[in-house]
This record gives structure tokens, C-alpha cells and sequence, in this order.
């Protein structure tokens, strides 16, 4: 059986995680009942993850950084009234994240690892993905989140079950863009490594805090990545073979 190899971080950015979303929640001037209203979560669901007791998964926290107005680099800085940056439009900017180094999160179904956290109002959010769960039983309630979606699996092989269709199977090098609206899961198959980079966007004034967990405002220390494909070496799947023309 292969071993499976996570996304790790160091557990005090979970800790500080509870503090952080308090804290904005308080200068907010939110009360409990007040942010879960907002968010659309129960009040209990907001009180664990202040206590850590529950890790956020990508659509709580969508709905968590749209009810404080917040990007999620401010949750990772841990500094709600940074200025945002201005509107990418010929910026120039950009963010250079080296093998194994980004934002880590731990959730039960997926380790998430976030490149490019320090960027404020990107039009997409890139995600790369340590798949967990090997059922759906296993998974759960199906996340939903507005906006679209592109994933490609690097490693191994996913099914991605959806409310709409059947469940699909990607095997390493397949590509899908769907719909994120629409409830979703992505399942490991089998018992190797699973690894999905996913690239989201959204119309939502906040598109960029949509997406995992935080800590105190520092990049995550490199961990042991996966060896894997690269995107330049992965074959597209639906690619038709090119066809040298007959001499006449």
C-alpha cells in the first residue's frame, strides 16, 4: 500500500486561524449570530472555527471572507485593513512561488497548498490539491463555491462527482472546467498519491479569500513535494495527433 504523502504545515497556523477570523469578526462589529447570518452558516459552525475545532474547507471559507469583505492575502496577512491592491490592469505585477512553498492548509478531504497567496484581487486563485478521501461516503456533503472551475490531475487518478452527472474519471494529464455552482467532490482512486492543481475564478467582489485556511501572515516553510509532472510534460488527453500532408 502506497504511503500517502500530505501537504504539511505547521500546526500553530491552524491555532492562529480561530484568533485571526475572531479578531476581524470583533472590528467587524459582527456577533456570532450576526456572521453566521451573513455567511450563511450556523452560529455553531462559526464558534468551532474560531476554536479550532473545525478546519475551513474551500466554500465555508468563501462565505466567511465575503460576510467580513475581505480578500483572503488579508486573512493570511492577518491584517484586515491592508490597502488593497489596484485593479490588475497592465500592473506588471506577479508572484513567484518556489517548488513546495505557498499557503498550506490541512482539511479531512483535501491538504490544499495556495501559490501566490500574497496577491490581492486576482481573477483566479490557482490550488493545488493532495486528494484524501477515497469515497464519497467518505467525503461527505458535496462543497459548492460561485464562479468556474479548471482542474488537471498531476498525480494518480480522481472521480469527480458532481449533483449534475455521472461521476467522471481524470486519470493523470486530464483537464476538466465545469461550473463550480454546481456541488462537487473530487475522489482519489485507488491508494496512490492524488494531487489536482485547480485554478478558480469568480465574479465575486472577493474572489481571491474563497479558498482555504490562514495563520500569521508568513509564507508556509517548504515542505517534501510530491514529485510529480510537470504541466509542460503532461499530455493533453483530447490533443489530436497532428498529421503530415501527402506529397502530391
Amino acid at each position: 500500500m502506497a504511503t500517502k504523502r500530505a501537504i504539511n504545515h505547521p500546526p500553530e497556523r491552524d491555532a492562529n486561524l480561530g484568533e485571526t477570523l475572531r479578531r476581524i469578526r470583533k472590528e467587524r462589529g459582527l456577533t456570532l449570530i450576526e456572521a453566521g447570518e451573513k455567511s450563511g452558516m450556523p452560529m455553531s459552525t462559526i464558534s468551532k472555527i474560531e476554536n479550532n475545532k473545525m478546519s475551513l474547507s474551500y466554500d465555508k471559507l468563501v462565505r466567511i471572507c465575503n460576510a467580513l469583505e475581505i480578500d483572503i492575502s488579508q486573512l493570511f496577512s492577518g491584517n484586515p485593513t491592508v490597502e488593497k491592491a489596484p485593479a490588475p490592469v497592465m500592473s506588471g505585477r506577479r508572484s513567484i512561488n518556489r517548488r513546495g512553498t505557498g499557503y498550506a492548509i490541512n482539511t479531512p478531504n483535501y491538504s490544499h497548498l495556495y501559490p501566490a497567496a500574497d496577491l490581492l484581487n486576482k481573477r483566479s486563485v490557482p490550488i493545488i490539491a493532495e486528494i484524501h478521501a477515497r469515497s464519497i461516503e467518505e467525503f461527505g456533503e458535496l462543497i459548492r463555491h460561485p464562479g468556474e472551475e479548471f482542474a488537471i490531475v498531476l498525480e494518480g487518478a480522481v472521480d469527480l462527482y458532481t449533483d449534475l452527472y455521472a461521476p467522471t474519471r481524470l486519470e493523470t494529464g486530464d483537464s476538466i472546467y465545469f461550473d463550480s455552482g454546481m456541488a462537487h467532490a473530487y475522489i482519489a482512486v485507488g491508494e496512490s498519491p492524488c494531487r489536482v492543481l485547480s485554478v478558480c475564478t469568480s465574479d465575486e467582489p472577493h474572489a481571491e479569500q474563497m479558498y482555504a485556511t490562514f495563520g500569521d501572515g508568513q509564507e508556509a516553510a517548504p515542505h517534501a513535494a510530491p514529485a510529480g509532472p510537470s504541466l509542460s510534460a503532461v499530455p493533453s488527453p483530447s490533443a489530436p495527433a497532428k498529421k503530415t500532408p501527402k506529397k502530391k
